[in-house]
């Protein structure tokens, strides 16, 4: 009886294994269009991990692939909804290099500063991240001057000036308290360049346990 239950086992063991492996070899060589709709539905179940699996499969199998344009901008956007912005930003950086040509109305260039812009979460310390979005922004209105995202994209503009202006503002808070006048002349010049009247600009409400390394 054990002897029966042995191979009954070590059956059941082939079986699986045979299994697994004829599933796995089925994942080479499939069309672009398997990839794709492989990959949409990771998507649609919030399984980004597999969908970037998915897309890499994709792309190396099938690199002048009609899908592969729209695959680039659909995973980077579904990384931005998910707040990973690092991981949307590349994707959206792939399709500037390979695919702009494809977007006359700089939709992707588009997503990218607000991919950008949703990445910004500390006024006081991201400064960087605040001077490349906004050069981001300057770089779109002179590439895509009548796109249908002007407007939006303005309209991140006016909030990261405003933000700029509030950051230039505390830095001139700061040299006064210190007790450097000149420097706080400075800065409170660069305030008003970016945004005319500073006293405008409500102030950032830090919480408590930020408040102190600000």
């Amino acid at each position: 009886m054990q002897k029966f239950k042995n191979i009954i086992f070590l059956s059941i063991t082939i079986m699986l294994l045979g299994g697994c492996a004829s599933k796995h070899e089925e994942e080479y060589n499939k069309p672009d269009i398997y990839w794709y709709n492989k990959m949409l539905k990771e998507i649609s179940l919030y399984q980004l991990d597999n969908a970037d699996s998915t897309f890499t499969s994709l792309e190396s199998e099938h690199r002048q692939s009609q899908f592969l344009p729209s695959a680039t901008m659909l995973i980077g956007i579904a990384h931005m909804d998910e707040e990973e912005y690092v991981l949307a930003n590349y994707y959206f950086d792939e399709y500037i290099k390979r695919f702009e040509k494809n977007d006359p109305d700089g939709r992707v260039r588009y997503l990218k500063i607000k991919s950008k812009f949703l990445a910004f979460k500390q006024q006081f310390r991201e400064q960087k991240l605040l001077d490349e979005t906004l050069d981001e922004v300057k770089k779109f209105k002179n590439d895509f001057p009548k796109s249908s995202y002007t407007y939006l994209v303005n309209n991140i503009e006016s909030r990261l000036m405003m933000a700029k202006s509030s950051l230039n503002s505390e830095i001139s808070g700061l040299y006064k308290r210190v007790d450097k006048p000149l420097a706080s002349d400075v800065y409170r010049e660069r305030a008003k360049s970016s945004w005319a009247k500073p006293d405008e600009v409500s102030k950032v409400k830090v919480p408590w346990y930020r408040a102190i390394f600000e």
